[in-house]
């Protein structure tokens, strides 16, 4: 074997170990919360690859505690409600930033862009006082309109940069038939769009579906809070004890159905996302 060959096996098997440990990296913890969420108390703290008494005890209790249901209503009617207005805004937004020619038009992208980078702590005192005034706390109302305020930039970034790329001839060829600016966007340009919409639409899903801060601070019964703050408050046998296994198993329960909308969303997301990256 020449050294060149040897140099070439040596790259490929550090390159296929650094991807080993990347997806242990990324893996272990789902694999880990899913043999919690099968194991008994008297058993957590055993080191096994899998529990030897697997027990669906967890799901049973959770399942059995009617908040945890309400939480898991609420958190989809809640990111329903946040894709549906997010989607709905950012496609008109998008025409007319892509679109429409104006001054200022550059200006604005970047002030909604900005607008985004904000962490949440910095804004939650302000938002709160709004949401009060507005008598939308402890109200799905309020986590709607939180959410929709930081998932929606990015949605018209997004959209406004896919909006860019459809051919102009399109446009004309509605104008010239006599179509509107909603019956072009809506019967010209959104069957187009199918792509970002879906990406836009899943992420803006995944965000308000596992949102924690907002949930916390604009809810205070159990019929309005959602998933994220329902596991958080799930409680043991006493007040010292951490119930592990119902954590867990809440987790998994809240967290398959994202994962299965990645998957089958996968390439819809990748093209969503590159849109407006090659021009030609």
């Amino acid at each position: 074997m020449t050294s060149r060959q040897l140099s070439k096996l040596t790259a490929r098997l550090g390159f296929w170990l650094l991807v080993a440990f990347v997806v242990v990296v990324a893996v272990f913890p789902f694999y880990y919360a899913i043999k919690t969420s099968f194991t008994p108390s008297s058993e957590l703290f055993r080191v096994e690859l899998w529990p030897t008494q697997a027990t669906l005890a967890n799901y049973l209790q959770i399942f059995s505690q009617r908040s945890f249901l309400q939480a898991i209503f609420n958190s989809v009617v809640v990111a329903t409600s946040v894709v549906f207005i997010a989607l709905l805004l950012g496609i008109t937004a998008s025409y007319a930033l892509g679109r429409v020619r104006f001054r200022g038009r550059t200006t604005v992208l970047l002030v909604i862009l900005g607008v985004s980078m904000f962490p949440q702590v910095a804004v939650l005192s302000g938002l709160f006082e709004v949401i009060r005034a507005l008598n939308l706390y402890n109200n799905p109302g309020g986590l709607i309109l939180s959410y929709t305020i930081f998932t929606l930039p990015f949605t018209v970034w997004v959209l406004t940069t896919f909006m860019r790329q459809l051919p102009m001839e399109l446009e004309e060829a509605a104008i010239m038939d006599g179509a509107t600016p909603w019956v072009t966007i809506t019967k010209v340009f959104l069957p187009l769009m199918w792509p970002a919409m879906a990406t836009t639409g899943l992420l803006a899903f995944i965000a308000a579906w596992n949102e924690f801060l907002f949930a916390l601070t604009f809810t205070l019964t159990d019929s309005q809070r959602t998933v994220p703050v329902a596991i958080a408050l799930l409680s043991g046998g006493s007040a010292y004890e951490l119930p592990w296994g119902p954590i867990m198993a809440a987790s998994v329960v809240v967290t398959v159905p994202l994962v299965v909308l990645v998957i089958v969303f996968q390439r819809r997301i990748v093209s969503g996302l590159t849109a407006g990256a090659v021009k030609g």
